[in-house]
């Protein structure tokens, strides 16, 4: 697969019929449910998991989305998701960009962007990313080239 960053997290989806809309391609909805299952699985590969946002007391919660919908994907389809960190400022925010792909023609569907800002789960205020969140998701930033951003 040809990525637009370097060394990406993916994951496989296979389009289940129930992810279908009325004009008979996947409902935009599902891009996004496929973007949140992504920075889930790669938080947790990178060793944050719900649980330990629980003992820290810390949440990465969405402030901004943006989806760039490209073509349709349909019933059947095996897709891969791809997302990279690309910016993490170390006090209250991280950045998430992904590239949506479809297996059989290498045809990207969707690229998407994903702000995220830290909050404490106990009260949904604002807080300061824990050292631990720094270290982890600050280590898997991926630069971007000027020209991708």
């Amino acid at each position: 697969m040809e990525w637009v960053l370097p060394d990406p997290f993916v994951i496989d989806i296979h389009v289940a019929d129930e992810a279908i809309d009325a004009y008979q391609h996947v409902n935009n909805s599902e891009y996004l449910r496929w973007v949140e299952q992504s920075s889930w699985a790669h938080s947790e590969a990178l060793g944050l998991s719900l649980d330990r946002y629980r003992q820290l007391d810390r949440a990465m919660v969405v402030h901004r989305h943006e989806l760039d919908y490209l073509a349709p994907a349909f019933a059947g389809d095996e897709l891969q998701l791809a997302t990279w960190i690309v910016e993490c400022d170390g006090r209250f925010s991280l950045t998430r960009r992904f590239q949506l792909v479809r297996v059989s023609d290498a045809k990207t569907l969707l690229y998407a962007r994903t702000r995220f800002a830290c909050v404490a789960l106990s009260t949904g205020r604002p807080k300061r990313l824990p050292d631990e969140y720094q270290r982890i998701y600050g280590d898997a930033v991926i630069e971007e080239p000027s020209a991708a951003r």
